[in-house]
């Protein structure tokens, strides 16, 4: 029996399939229950205990990052843009250094237990606030959009039923999070970073072979980059065609790429977003705290093997001939029309028609969102068929215990404490805390069901992300570092730098896209080549006008004592403390030896 057009048929797994995903959610129950004897007071609770070792929470650090919008997400934009999607990776490195060497001595050693508190010790209430509601308000739609993700990718690739493929999840994670709290999370979640590397790296592995390695997926690249207008090499090097938008798959120009995605966006989430500062928070020392965000470098500009090189393989695979690695699992059942598809990727239905959906030029719209799923169905068979599903599982509990970790710390001390129940027991703070994940869950869960009804909210929360990320960082970057800024330079800025992308955004769209969620709404005066183009240049509107902006209302507002900031400028910061014996634990060699890493690996692939 044939599938939907351009859809896979479901998929059957094996029993040996099904005891692996048992066997996994054994394993993160038995692990949350472990360590419930651990979490007696709100810190063990929120913050570990500040007892974690540095090769735990880096491991963390770098898992929580590993969600539904990582893994799927960048794997099918490595189907739509090719090796360019690595710069998601390699320019995240500089923000990660500059978390650990120049951040991370704010956040551990000031008297801060979440990002929204730094900034009312730094600034004032209602910058707190802002933050902390927006972060959770974010934080829920994340896990939601998570939820819903895997709820629709399980049911579309084996059939499970919808509803019952989110409550499974969601209940696993509840638990856990439940009676281990952050603890509970941040040890499942390198028991999840491992499952995702054992579950993906022979999927990059037998693509690879069965494309003849390297230089055959080059030369099937080439012919694809030539078709879509670009040079035969576009899509297989990072730096060359990056001279003109017009040149590259990614369509931007380095300065929008260097600018929007290397400084902005990147040192607005690694810098500023709780869900991962929080690992580092948890270890053991201030060193320890520093290193965190370092050694989880070193995996993070790697990782574009596991998630970005199957999407680039699935582009190119032949969606008629079996793998010569599976004879069970191929992709013969989805029926291939004309310059409907390309490699393994279906096209995307309209479901009021059931036929492919097309864009403004009349095209096709593949479905790169299945460039993953597909290449685990593809190549895979039964019992690695159920590594690589239960990998896909784990990068969305992974992601989704994340969010719900950081969200009930946020609501419990940022919201609730603050303004709700101020003078608490530490036990009642607790019991809080841990009704917090109860309610993060059953809202995410809600949220899940909303994003259901929307065509195009993984679009939506992205940008969202860009509108909130790219403003905080600047109010970050002058609270940190320079002494003048006030509350009330940054609240304005916050909420200008804010205005001011969505109205660039309501202003602008990219190319082939029609008006509406994707920008246009107040008039289209700016097109760009690309959605992630217009994206970029959002970010660096936001960032510019909260910087601009919080400058000139700070110069113009009573600074607050320099007393009242030492441990939260650097300026009014003492440097001195405790320094590594050992040379390569030392924060600054670990930040020159990443560095030099990633500048090695971007010239390879220039």
């Amino acid at each position: 029996m044939q599938g939907e057009i351009g859809l896979p048929h479901s998929a059957r797994l094996a029993v040996v399939d099904y005891a692996v995903m048992l066997i996994y959610f054994a394993f993160v129950l038995a692990v949350g229950y472990a360590l419930k004897r651990y979490t007696k007071t709100s810190t063990d609770f929120f913050l570990s205990g500040r007892r974690i070792p540095v090769w735990i929470t880096a491991l963390a650090f770098i898992s929580a990052n590993l969600g539904a919008q990582e893994v799927i997400g960048m794997g099918a934009s490595g189907a739509k843009y090719g090796i360019a999607t690595c710069h998601f990776y390699w320019m995240a490195v500089p923000a990660m250094v500059f978390l650990g060497i120049f951040m991370m001595p704010f956040y551990y050693g000031s008297r801060a237990r979440s990002v929204p508190e730094y900034l009312k010790l730094r600034f004032d209430e209602k910058t707190r606030a802002l933050n902390a509601i927006s972060f959770a308000i974010m934080t829920i739609f994340s896990s939601g959009v998570s939820m819903y993700a895997m709820g629709k990718l399980f049911k579309l690739l084996l059939g499970w039923n919808f509803d019952f493929s989110m409550f499974m999840a969601a209940g696993v994670v509840l638990c856990y999070t439940f009676v281990g709290g952050l603890s509970g999370a941040i040890y499942n979640e390198v028991l999840q970073f491992f499952l995702i590397v054992f579950g993906f790296a022979p999927l990059a592995l037998l693509g690879l072979l069965n494309l003849g390695g390297w230089s055959g997926l080059k030369q099937k690249l080439a012919v694809v980059s030539v078709q879509n207008g670009f040079a035969p090499t576009a899509y297989t090097q990072a730096w060359a065609f990056m001279g003109h938008s017009s040149q590259n798959p990614i369509g931007v120009e380095w300065f929008g790429l260097s600018m929007g995605l290397g400084f902005v966006l990147a040192f607005g989430y690694w810098c500023t977003d709780f869900l991962v500062v929080q690992r580092a928070m948890a270890a053991n020392s201030m060193s320890a705290a520093r290193r965190t965000p370092l050694i989880a470098a070193v995996p993070k500009m790697f990782f574009p093997i596991l998630v970005v090189l199957p999407g680039m393989i699935a582009l190119v695979a032949s969606p008629t001939a079996p793998s010569r690695f599976s004879q069970t699992h191929t992709v013969q059942d989805q029926q291939v029309l004309p310059g409907t598809v390309r490699g393994i990727i279906p096209v995307k239905v309209d479901a009021a028609t059931g036929k492919p959906l097309l864009n403004s030029r009349g095209v096709a719209v593949l479905d790169y969102d299945l460039a993953t799923p597909m290449m685990v169905l593809h190549y895979f068979p039964s019992g690695m068929l159920g590594l690589g599903m239960t990998a896909l599982l784990a990068s969305f509990m992974s992601g989704m215990a994340g969010n719900v970790t950081a969200f009930n710390t946020v609501w419990t001390y940022d919201v609730y404490q603050s303004y709700i129940y101020r003078s608490g027991s530490d036990a009642h703070y607790l019991w809080m805390g841990r009704a917090a994940t109860v309610g993060g869950v059953v809202l995410s869960v809600v949220a899940a069901y909303v994003a259901a009804s929307f065509n195009n909210i993984m679009d939506v929360l992205q940008l969202v992300f860009a509108f909130v990320n790219a403003p905080l960082f600047a109010t970050f970057a002058l609270g940190m570092f320079w002494r003048r800024a006030t509350g009330h330079g940054a609240f304005v800025g916050l909420v200008s730098g804010t205005a001011s992308a969505a109205i660039h955004h309501g202003l602008s769209l990219s190319k082939g896209s029609m008006v509406g969620i994707k920008g246009g709404f107040l008039g289209d005066f700016i097109t760009y080549p690309s959605e992630l183009a217009q994206t970029f240049w959002t970010a660096i509107v936001a960032f510019t006008t909260c910087l601009v902006v919080t400058t000139a209302i700070s110069l113009v507002t009573r600074p607050r004592p320099a007393a009242e900031l030492r441990g939260l400028v650097y300026s009014l910061t003492p440097r001195a403390g405790i320094r590594e014996p050992e040379w390569y634990r030392r924060p600054e060699v670990l930040a020159v030896i990443v560095l030099v890493m990633v500048i090695a690996l971007q010239s390879v692939f220039f």
